[in-house]
């Protein structure tokens, strides 16, 4: 090809890509505020929750009690994310398909909520929505096969963290790295295993909240007496009062296999670098 074709190609193609219409997204402020946004929606907030929505902590790990809010208030940061950031990513995942998607049910109903000035849902199904500012909040089972083609995310919620396998965590959090986005764990919990427990107990850049069932005001202590005689110690404790245990199938404890650790034996022999 000539140079004279050449450069009417690229001035056609320069004309072609001027005719194209490439949405944009102007940013806009919610007029509200994420406690304000909680009050209009779901009612008046526990303390607890006004810190986490009020936080600007890039991590937070909620180690909650069941039936204490923290789906509620998870709800409320993805909402106010996706509405707050035009063509937002707002991902959140759970062990099992159900549970992500009762997850994003309570963000559809905080959508919903009059005179919010929450930007409309353009598109809807089961698992996603997409807002008319671009934005989209997506559901998802905790599958690392499931979560590989997304990327670039603003949030990414973990629903029933301390049940998730690590292999999804590590799939997961490169979707963080060119947003700098934040990361939401919440969970009761399940052992002393895995991930969450791990960053529980000795991560570290985490914003750590601990919600035990006396710390809910809409849980009696009549109905927590029940459940402790109901469920037995061991998991009233886990349930409801957030405690760590050794798994059932564990041969030894973590506490004996710890003492049985020490720094000042000396190596049988040393491996040459």
């Amino acid at each position: 090809m000539t140079g004279f074709g050449v450069d009417r190609m690229a001035r056609r193609m320069l004309e072609q890509a001027r005719d194209l219409q490439v949405p944009t997204f102007v940013a806009a402020e919610v007029p509200i505020g994420r406690v304000e946004l909680f009050r209009r929606a779901v009612g008046e907030p526990d303390q607890w929750q006004i810190d986490v929505l009020d936080s600007e902590k890039r991590k937070l790990l909620l180690l909650c009690s069941r039936q204490s809010g923290k789906s509620t208030v998870s709800a409320t940061l993805a909402v106010h994310e996706a509405a707050s950031r035009p063509g937002s990513l707002v991902l959140m995942l759970a062990p099992a398909l159900r549970q992500s998607a009762e997850l994003f049910r309570k963000c559809l109903a905080i959508l919903r909520t009059p005179d919010a000035g929450l930007p409309s849902i353009v598109k809807e199904s089961a698992l996603r929505a997409e807002l008319e500012n671009g934005s989209r909040l997506v559901a998802l089972p905790g599958s690392e096969k499931t979560t590989r083609g997304y990327s670039a995310a603003r949030l990414v919620i973990l629903d029933e963290a301390a049940r998730i396998p690590d292999e999804l965590i590590a799939a997961v959090r490169p979707m963080l790295a060119t947003t700098n986005g934040r990361i939401v764990a919440l969970s009761t919990p399940a052992g002393k295993r895995g991930w969450f427990f791990l960053e529980h107990s000795s991560g570290q850049g985490w914003e750590k909240t601990c919600v035990t069932a006396e710390d809910c005001p809409r849980i009696s202590t009549e109905f927590l007496e029940d459940e402790r005689r109901s469920l037995g110690e061991w998991v009233f404790e886990q349930e409801y009062q957030c405690e760590f245990y050794d798994p059932e199938t564990s041969v030894f404890s973590s506490a004996l296999i710890e003492r049985a650790l020490s720094g000042d034996v000396a190596p049988l022999w040393v491996v040459a670098a």
